[in-house]
């Protein structure tokens, strides 16, 4: 009998991602907040698919608003972006995140995603994404 094929493993979620941020002023604007995140990421990407000629990206991401063409990468809307006030629901937040690729098959533990804080917060090596350690 033969073992069971791994999934092949990827170095990003296939269609999403998960971010939780912690802002370092008590006084915010979730808006600039997002804009300060969402558009370079956007803008990056957009780069990497025209240097790549990825023009199936392209045209699946470019939408019309009104008589202009716009790229979206991001969902349209708000998404599920929140605020968290309480320390239960941040680790409710931080243990949903870690599962979400197991939870997918793209791996069998959270401390395997690469770009998962998973291995950050169990203290193991080789994290991807530099951390620091926030009281909640």
């Amino acid at each position: 009998m033969n073992a069971p094929a791994r999934k092949t493993r990827r170095i990003y979620m296939p269609e999403h991602v998960h971010l939780l941020v912690r802002p370092k002023r008590v006084q915010y604007l979730m808006g600039v907040l997002l804009k300060a995140i969402k558009r370079p990421v956007s803008w990056n990407a957009k780069q990497l698919l025209i240097a790549s000629g990825n023009t199936v990206w392209l045209r699946r991401l470019t939408v019309r608003r009104g008589a202009r063409k716009v790229f979206r990468f991001w969902e349209a809307g708000g998404g599920f972006d929140r605020n968290l006030w309480h320390a239960e629901a941040v680790q409710e937040a931080v243990q949903y995140i870690h599962a979400n690729p197991v939870r997918r098959g793209l791996v069998e533990k959270p401390t395997e995603w690469p770009w998962s804080s998973a291995r950050f917060w169990a203290g193991l090596d080789g994290v991807l994404l530099p951390m620091e350690r926030i009281p909640v």
